[in-house]
């Protein structure tokens, strides 16, 4: 049977679809604060009731932005700066709705015309910031350990949207929330993430994440595309990518980041997808009830095929949309330790 908060609010009446938000936002102001970190840098060291709580939060804010009113106050007062060394559409923008939905002051600042071009330090980018006293900022860098070190000096909250090929712990997040919104749980299912995993951050927050919630993980790639000793991280193996899939109830496909590749790693993109792209034969080895997901931009033809992609199974947007959702509970949960003075 179906619940009234799980009912589309456009089936209410008016009366309903009051109470429904204001109970919801009610709900979302008395949740458990079990995510009491300063920084969000990284999955790894994450316990499953922190990740829980961001999921279940971000489950509420989800439901909030499908409503016609999906203004919260919770950021009043608050500053966000968005700096993205790394050009970005779809993370860069769901943090600034994320930020205004819930009422914060956001700025993006445009590398490619700052001091950063004229030979600035990060040290001395994150001093000036600081002397800016932001509440928040969020940061993509190219270089793996970058925005920790940012964090070291500035006295405000720091998201990591991406640094290098070290982590992305945002999009592991809403990987997760997409996934469990889809099969109700994500311990049990076993994920299999495909494609160029020694140049993805959004690998290594994946295999942290899905690891801590009971996930069983696999790694389908060509040798040449494998971290050494990626296995010690707990995932399972793959260079054939049939028997990668065999079973699966998640597959997750990686594009080609040539932008961070110094030499060939295959000998032809018609050749990867023959043998690592994902068609209608390879899928047929998951599950019949498998979710195809891709964190994004997609190389159609390269890494998945146009069809599989739109593909009924596919949850892509549901990803995009469920990003801006995970990006409010991280601003909301980390704002819960910002001081009130």
């Amino acid at each position: 049977m179906t619940m009234w908060w799980e009912t589309p609010s456009l089936h209410l009446p008016c009366w309903a679809r009051a109470f429904k938000s204001t109970t919801l936002m009610t709900i979302q102001a008395t949740a458990p604060a079990l995510f009491s970190r300063r920084h969000l840098l990284t999955c790894e060291g994450l316990t499953a009731p922190e990740i829980t709580s961001l999921l279940d939060l971000a489950d509420h804010a989800a439901e909030l932005n499908r409503q016609v009113n999906k203004k919260r106050d919770v950021l009043r007062g608050r500053t966000l700066i968005n700096l993205f060394f790394e050009a970005s559409t779809r993370t860069q923008a769901s943090f600034e709705l994320a930020g205004k939905r819930l009422g914060a002051d956001v700025m993006n600042m445009n590398v490619s015309t700052s001091s950063v071009q004229k030979g600035e330090t990060l040290i001395d980018t994150a001093m000036t910031l600081n002397a800016m006293r932001p509440d928040m900022i969020v940061v993509r860098h190219h270089a793996a350990g970058a925005v920790e070190l940012l964090s070291q000096k500035v006295d405000c909250s720091v998201i990591n949207a991406g640094d290098g090929a070290h982590e992305h712990p945002t999009q592991a997040l809403l990987d997760a929330l997409t996934i469990r919104r889809a099969k109700g749980r994500i311990a049990g299912l076993t994920v299999a993430i495909c494609g160029d995993i020694l140049h993805s951050r959004v690998a290594r927050s994946n295999i942290h994440l899905f690891n801590t919630l009971g996930a069983r993980v696999r790694l389908v790639a060509p040798s040449t595309l494998l971290p050494t000793g990626i296995e010690r991280l707990g995932a399972e193996v793959f260079t054939d990518m049939w028997k990668g899939l065999e079973g699966a109830d998640i597959v997750m496909m990686l594009r080609l980041q040539r932008e961070r590749m110094q030499g060939n790693y295959v000998p032809s993109t018609r050749e990867y997808y023959h043998f690592f792209g994902l068609d209608q034969e390879k899928l047929a080895q998951a599950r019949p009830d498998a979710l195809i997901m891709h964190p994004g931009p997609m190389n159609r033809g390269v890494e998945i095929a146009s069809a599989i992609a739109d593909h009924s199974r596919s949850v892509i947007r549901d990803q995009v949309e469920m990003g801006v959702a995970v990006r409010m509970a991280v601003l909301e949960a980390l704002a819960r330790k910002l001081p009130n003075h």
